[in-house]
């Protein structure tokens, strides 16, 4: 079998050093859609590198996102790429990210989960500076075809939705060129890009990133819940339920509770189809 779970689980976990300048935090803003109105002091915090902050969910790009390309190559994991999607995605914040530096990421297989017919590997990346620890990152990877191995099937990871309306409803635009920008912060998969690379993956035109969605709706909910200050974001996750592409709608349904926002977000021109579920910021 070519994941032995126990294997990559006790492997060594892996460090690099990784670094960040205000540049890297600004391109990555601007590929999320920030800088519209361009003039606005809101957005200026994204765009702007005397008054920049950075978005939690940076900690995915920082240093080129190399974390999950190191877990799917640790003793033990050997598997298609063609069988790989990215399931679920969280980050955890220690503190502030700050607008540049320098870490050391360490990666590890977290977990091997057996789904049946796919096995679920959750790769955790952890970034550390001379100041202590900054982030820790889990990617869970579905792996089709890898699973039936015996092994526990995992926690569930579903959180449903309020059984009420959402407090707020706002929706955000993708730009026709935005997959085209948000690749210049580190994944560089011809299915973003490639309109014949995405057809053999059988879309009739590129995707844009799982992840760049995930940065899109933490922005939502930080400019419309949190008074737009990341400091506050202590959590985020979400599923990948669905793709966006290039030049739709998001539509991102906002519930809010005590110290967590949960969110739903759907494309508006398919008619409201999934495209992050089971969404929740955890924050002061």
């Amino acid at each position: 079998m070519p994941i032995d779970a126990a294997k990559a689980i006790a492997a060594e976990p892996r460090s690099a050093e990784i670094s960040w300048e205000h540049k890297d935090v600004q391109l990555y803003h601007l590929g999320l859609g920030a800088g519209v109105p361009a003039a606005d002091p809101h957005e200026l915090r994204y765009t702007l590198e005397s008054r920049l902050h950075v978005l939690p969910s940076f900690a995915t790009v920082a240093g080129g996102g190399m974390g999950v390309v190191r877990g799917l190559s640790a003793p033990g994991i050997d598997v298609d790429l063609a069988a790989v999607l990215h399931g679920g995605q969280s980050v955890t914040l220690h503190r502030p990210i700050p607008v540049g530096g320098r870490a050391t990421s360490t990666s590890r297989v977290a977990a091997v989960y057996d789904k049946g017919k796919a096995a679920v590997l959750v790769l955790r990346s952890e970034a550390a500076d001379e100041g202590g620890p900054l982030w820790t990152s889990d990617a869970r990877i579905f792996v089709r075809g890898e699973g039936g191995f015996g092994g526990e099937r995992g926690p569930s990871v579903g959180t449903g939705q309020p059984d009420r309306a959402p407090d707020r409803t706002v929706e955000r635009p993708v730009r026709e060129d935005q997959a085209l920008l948000y690749r210049l912060s580190g994944d560089w998969n011809p299915l973003h890009a490639d309109p014949e690379f995405a057809k053999l993956a059988g879309f009739d035109r590129p995707i844009l990133h799982g992840l760049c969605t995930y940065g899109m709706t933490l922005k939502a909910i930080v400019d419309t819940l949190l008074d737009g200050d990341v400091t506050r974001v202590r959590a985020y996750g979400t599923r990948f339920a669905g793709v966006a592409f290039p030049g739709e709608t998001l539509r991102i349904r906002l519930w809010a509770e005590e110290g967590r926002v949960q969110a739903a977000v759907t494309a508006v021109e398919r008619d409201d189809a999934p495209v992050l579920a089971d969404t929740v910021v955890d924050h002061a």
